[in-house]
């Protein structure tokens, strides 16, 4: 008789199939509700959802499955859809009969929204944890940027641009989050639409020091129909710590023009007069 192996481990008391989501708390349990059972919640603002794109969601169903559950909450017999109304849609258009849902309680789903007010509200914390909490309560919540605004005290479209910096490209949010760029250079790089120009530009402001103002020159120039970088960076004239000190000195308006190679000075002068002061006294020097 072959003795038993013992010592194998924990893992060999749980069959490898084991559904290890019934060791979660109840409320944090992903249930497989039937789709018949799910309901729109009447207080959702959004009522109009495109046919094409839901098609295409339903497509990507049909491949992968409903990747992210729905949140819902119990009414009776029923239950009401308070986040996933979209999926829960093209779902039933993939034909699905279930799909993963969390169920929750209204008190829950309160304590859970008041809480991430509260968050947002922080003086500490980082406008990438800010971002974090608005979207949640965006997508989790189904709530707008108006409402959301409305409970933070903050016009809808602050609450707006601050869920979109977590549309940054990845090394921008590293920027912003190791604070090496201000939530106003974020912003900036937001304006551009290719992600290609946005890193160009996130590298400038490293690199140049720029301020927030001096970005945004950037971006109008390069808007403005400029075909690379280094002939729109032609275009910025800008300020520095330099710049300031000569005018100072000269009594006069000095700027910088950064190229893809160093630069130029400009200095201002109003008329023949002044140019001649001027040259005299660098003469001197």
């Amino acid at each position: 008789m072959q003795n038993s192996k013992l010592g194998r481990g924990f893992e060999s008391l749980i069959p490898k199939n084991f559904d290890t989501s019934i060791l979660a708390p109840e409320d944090e349990r992903i249930k497989k509700l039937n789709v018949s059972l799910l309901e729109p919640n009447p207080e959702q603002p959004r009522v109009h959802f495109d046919e094409k794109a839901l098609q295409e969601l339903a497509d990507s169903i049909k491949q992968h499955g409903v990747l992210q559950p729905l949140v819902v909450t119990p009414h009776g017999d029923t239950y009401y859809i308070i986040a996933g109304e979209r999926r829960w849609r093209a779902a039933k258009i993939a034909g699905l009969k279930t799909v993963p849902a969390v169920s929750r309680t209204t008190k829950q789903l309160e304590r859970l929204e008041l809480a991430l007010v509260e968050n947002v509200q922080r003086v500490n914390l980082s406008p990438l944890e800010q971002a974090a909490s608005i979207q949640y309560l965006h997508d989790q919540f189904s709530l707008d940027y108006i409402t959301i605004g409305s409970r933070l005290g903050k016009a809808a479209v602050t609450v707006q641009n601050t869920a979109r910096l977590l549309q940054l490209p990845k090394p921008a949010m590293e920027a912003l989050r190791d604070k090496k760029i201000s939530e106003g250079h974020a912003r900036t790089i937001l304006s551009l639409k290719e992600e290609k120009d946005q890193l160009i530009l996130l590298d400038l402001i490293q690199k140049n020091d720029w301020s927030v103002r001096q970005a945004e020159r950037y971006v109008v120039a390069h808007k403005k129909g400029t075909s690379t970088a280094a002939s729109a960076l032609k275009k910025v004239a800008t300020v520095s710590p330099q710049t300031e000190k000569l005018t100072k000195i000269l009594q006069t308006k000095v700027t910088l023009k950064r190229t893809a190679k160093g630069g130029k000075l400009e200095i201002g002068f109003k008329n023949d007069t002044e140019l001649k002061r001027i040259v005299n006294f660098i003469s001197k020097k």
